[in-house]
């Protein structure tokens, strides 16, 4: 275990959240805990994890999860490794998740110079029902910057697809956003890259400008 890659999960700590402040020691090795030397309060390594709860093996967890990102059948893992298929569910939801609030606090920080956008919309086919998931990646580094899934594909799908977009750029950054012919997408771009403008002081709501470099 680093101790120096962990950070304080009480939230009336002032360290909370702070990486390599050098406040965080192991409190017991054998147990996985650690202890804050600001609040002095101790916690466990799988606190606000996908783990946190499971009374099942690390590596089992992490086998299930791989099998699932890769297309398994529920099924088939259920008989494979004696596991309830509601258990097999919930570790599901589980790492879905704890990927979505990683993500938000690594790439939706307004931190990335993405130079090209691709977004696009794959149809999906469920059972009996049809749901759209819409994608969003970085072209220069190949990286998933946004995703979404809606059971429609209207201008609120793509209002809310173009603003997961938006939380991961620098501001005023030049951008290129390449996307399909779905005619909703031009305007959600707009509305998306805009920043509040105030020309005059006094009561009166901002105008909103749209970047100057934003290229659809």
């Amino acid at each position: 275990m680093d101790a120096s890659q962990e950070y304080c999960l009480n939230d009336a700590c002032p360290s909370r959240g702070k990486v390599g402040q050098g406040n965080i020691v192991i409190h017991d090795s054998s147990r996985g805990r650690y202890r804050c030397n600001i609040c002095r309060k101790t916690f466990n390594k799988r606190r606000e994890t996908a783990l946190e709860g499971i009374r099942k093996p690390d590596d089992l967890f992490v086998i299930v999860i791989s099998l699932l990102s890769q297309g398994c059948p529920i099924q088939a893992i259920v008989y494979t490794y004696k596991l309830d298929e509601r258990t097999v569910a919930d570790w599901q939801m589980r790492a879905g998740l704890h990927c979505e609030k990683v993500h938000k606090d690594k790439i939706e920080q307004g931190n990335l110079d993405p130079k090209q956008v691709q977004v696009d919309e794959i149809r999906v086919k469920a059972r009996e029902m049809v749901i759209w998931m819409g994608l969003a990646m970085m072209v220069p580094t190949r990286l998933w910057i946004a995703g979404l899934v809606s059971k429609t594909r209207d201008s609120n799908f793509t209002d809310t697809l173009l603003q997961h977009v938006r939380n991961c750029c620098i501001a005023l950054s030049a951008i290129l956003i390449c996307v399909d012919g779905l005619k909703s997408y031009p305007k959600s771009i707009l509305k998306a890259f805009r920043e509040k403008v105030k020309d005059k002081p006094g009561p009166g709501a901002p105008r909103k400008e749209v970047w100057p470099d934003v290229h659809i």
